[in-house]
């Protein structure tokens, strides 16, 4: 019975684990940890099957669309700090910070929804 539990759940599922707490615990690292998240993940992709390796595929794409939105978002920033000099970016500036924010807000409570699915064998 035990085997057929941990079949269906896959290898890797530790790997996957410790791959979303990384993530969690990237607004206290100030984002240092999500890159040793990323590299957890992209280790055990090869060899996890089952809900780990969905889970596993889940966390790279979640990385990579928070990193392309938020390297948009720090652009933006750059631009509404040199307009900020004439004042025009000052409400831009305040903006896009916000957005900076939330995104990283969302990245982890996206990333403790997904261990939470994860510990309930459920996909991501």
């Amino acid at each position: 019975m035990t085997d057929q539990i941990s079949q269906a759940r896959g290898q890797g599922r530790d790997g996957a684990v410790v791959a979303w707490i990384l993530y969690i615990l990237s607004i206290p690292s100030a984002n240092l940890l999500v890159v040793a998240g990323l590299i957890v993940a992209y280790a055990c992709r090869g060899s996890a099957t089952g809900l780990a390796a969905q889970h596993i595929e889940a966390q790279i794409n979640l990385f990579w669309s928070v990193f392309w939105v938020s390297v948009v978002l720090w652009g933006l920033i750059a631009v509404s700090a040199v307009a900020s000099v004439i004042l025009i970016g000052i409400p831009f500036l305040l903006l896009f910070g916000l957005l900076l924010l939330l995104v990283s807000i969302w990245f982890t409570v996206k990333s403790v929804l997904g261990l939470l699915a994860l510990f309930n064998d459920r996909p991501a």
